[in-house]
């Protein structure tokens, strides 16, 4: 594909300045206090969310037929490298996961009943989501050994098991779960996918700390009990033994929004590193002039486009109907390591500085280290890229990288 393809057009160039014109003025100034997570931080979010959506720079993630302000997967791309750029971004757009990812499978799958009660409040910030799949007892990277049961009674769905990380689960107002209804089916077919108020009776939210950080709503990642959970059969999303068909719908685009989140957060390193190098004196001169660091820099620089074209590309993918689904695998190992690997540089140049919260590079930093983990490990995306390669030449034919 040509890079001219990939360009932005121009009207693109000036939504993305106002998004980096909105973060500069008002957010990143006041990224510590939200860091704070308390109250007052809680507060300063609402009214950092509410100007967002005033000045129409919000859902950019679903279309306007969804309630949305999006304009495809390629200009996300390119919004994200301003939106990511700090992990309150998301938030305040109204585009944060889980809620993003939900946000596009009520969208494309939920009922007209299901779209009003769930996700119209979603899009118009006046609730927020958890996904429940993930289960402590087998591997997340196997969907197809989940445990937890729906069994049918009547027009209910009575739901018994445990999950963990459901991402913000904490202080939301419903969670979208997976959950085994049709346990003699073929493997992917048993599951189904099925919306759970987060009041309703017999359920309970844990937060878990992950590395040190319990978090406060939708920074936490909790484990979520199901005790004889009831709901009705019409909170089902799309028909029983979808789960498994949705999920990939669903993670196929998350993954994909995560990596672009990267990118910004990639960048932002990359410049602070920059000017600490620059500014910062050792041995007889700036640290620029030491070639350690300036290898840091090129190789910063040279992983970080070939991110960047390699998400461009899968988004214009995405874009064209196709499914992307090696691209994506490929963007989500690869990308993971670059991002952790110039952040990395980026302490590394700032010294002690770097890991303190005088810095943005620490927070960066612990939160880097999830990505090689969350939506599929490093490992199984490898997986997945090499037997679909593989099985591209055992056919007879080769693999192609176009």
């Amino acid at each position: 594909m040509a890079v001219t393809e990939l360009a932005p057009p121009e009207e693109l160039e000036e939504l993305r300045a106002a998004y980096r014109g909105f973060l500069e003025a008002h957010v990143h100034p006041v990224e510590a206090e939200l860091g704070r997570e308390d109250e007052a931080a809680e507060a300063l979010a609402r009214d950092l969310r509410a100007r967002a959506k005033a000045q129409g720079l919000w859902a950019p993630h679903l279309p306007p037929e969804a309630g949305g302000t999006g304009r495809g997967f390629l200009a996300y791309a390119y919004l994200n490298e301003e939106i990511g750029r700090t992990l309150w971004g998301q938030l305040v757009f109204n585009c944060q996961a889980p809620d993003a990812g939900n946000g596009e499978i009520l969208h494309m799958f939920g009922t007209d009943e299901q779209k009003e009660r769930f996700l119209q409040p979603l899009v118009e910030g006046e609730t927020r989501s958890f996904f429940s799949m993930t289960e402590p007892d087998v591997a997340g990277s196997d969907p197809t050994l989940l445990r937890m049961r729906a069994v049918r009674d009547g027009d209910e769905w009575v739901l018994d098991g445990r999950k963990w990380f459901s991402s913000g689960a904490e202080g939301a107002g419903f969670g979208i779960v997976m959950a085994i209804t049709d346990p003699e089916a073929e493997p992917h077919r048993r599951a189904s996918q099925i919306l759970v108020p987060a009041d309703t009776r017999g359920l309970t939210i844990v937060p878990v700390p992950v590395m040190g950080h319990r978090g406060r709503g939708w920074t936490t990642h909790c484990e979520v009990t199901y005790a004889d959970v009831r709901v009705p059969v019409d909170n089902t999303l799309g028909e029983p033994g979808d789960g498994f068909r949705i999920a990939q719908k669903r993670l196929g685009p998350g993954r994909i929004h995560h990596v672009m989140r990267w990118l910004g957060q990639m960048q932002r390193a990359f410049e602070l590193m920059c000017r600490r190098a620059l500014e910062r004196e050792a041995f007889g001169g700036p640290l620029a002039e030491k070639q350690t660091v300036q290898n840091w820099i090129a190789d910063s620089a040279a992983e970080i486009q070939a991110c960047r074209l390699m998400t461009l590309d899968a988004a214009h993918r995405i874009d064209a109907g196709d499914e992307a689904r090696v691209e994506i695998s490929l963007i989500k190992f690869y990308a993971a390591r670059v991002l952790q690997d110039v952040i990395d540089r980026a302490v590394q140049v700032h010294g002690a500085l770097g890991l303190t919260d005088r810095s943005p590079l620490a927070a960066m930093y612990t939160q880097a280290r999830a990505a090689r983990i969350y939506d599929g490990p490093d490992e199984v995306h490898r997986m997945v890229v090499s037997r679909r390669i593989l099985k591209a030449f055992a056919d007879g034919g080769a693999w192609r990288f176009s």
